[in-house]
């Protein structure tokens, strides 16, 4: 199982397309906190990050299903799955390397934002003067976040072998979960607007964000993982 994970993030790292997604993710997120005006912070005169965790998980919308597309697509269409499967790994310890490397990348590509922290902290006056428990809530949020898209990322590329295909797919739940759902929420259906608030991403990433880290929505986002991995199980076993 370790080296498969090691092969992962070797294959990720050992091609130029990696470092073009992270660098891309970088540099969007860059322009999005300090430069457009919309949104910059230089602009808005608050020390805070506010803008950082707004449109990172759109960012991540189309980051991480670009990150998780090759991973089965990839290896069916090769013919290399065949292999895989031969090999003494069982089919929940493949998915699991490959899960825990893709979660690897999401790590590695949410770490340079605490570089954000400090230079905000240096921003404020006094310098220091920022909601650090907020920041963290919603730092913790932004990597459960990526661990769910991830999750769904993996699942879509185990339904096809196309890795265009795994991607769109990717992308279209990644989008349900964390804008359709509340959206739907938004339309005050009765009930159905609860229980869409509760299914929604977004809903238990906002009460993250207040600092205030609460279980239920941990094991909410623990639970969509669980969900998602299993899922690619069932579906690879089937097939």
């Amino acid at each position: 199982m370790k080296s498969l994970f090691l092969k992962e993030i070797n294959a990720f790292f050992g091609s130029l397309l990696g470092y073009l997604v992270l660098a891309l993710f970088l540099v969007a997120i860059g322009l999005i906190v300090w430069v457009f005006p919309e949104s910059s912070v230089l602009e808005y005169g608050f020390a805070d990050l506010e803008a950082l965790f707004t449109y990172t998980p759109y960012v991540f919308t189309f980051l991480v299903p670009a990150l998780s597309m090759r991973a089965i697509a990839d290896e069916r269409k090769t013919g290399t799955w065949e292999l895989l499967r031969t090999s003494p790994l069982s089919l929940v310890q493949i998915i699991l390397a490959k899960y825990l490397a893709l979660l690897c990348l999401v790590l590695v590509a949410v770490l340079p934002t605490l570089l954000y922290l400090y230079s905000i902290i240096q921003l404020g006056d006094p310098v220091g003067n920022i909601d650090q428990a907020g920041f963290f809530g919603s730092w913790i949020g932004l990597i459960m976040i990526g661990a769910v898209f991830a999750a769904v990322g993996l699942f879509a590329s185990s339904l096809t072998s196309q890795q265009v295909v795994a991607f769109v797919l990717g992308v279209f739940l990644c989008f349900v979960l964390y804008f359709g759902f509340s959206a739907l929420a938004d339309m005050q259906l009765g009930n159905l607007s609860y229980w869409a608030s509760d299914l929604s991403l977004s809903f238990h990433y906002i009460n993250l964000s207040r600092g205030v880290i609460d279980s239920s929505d941990l094991f909410f986002m623990l639970g969509m993982i669980w969900l998602f991995l299993g899922g690619a199980v069932l579906v690879l076993r089937n097939k």
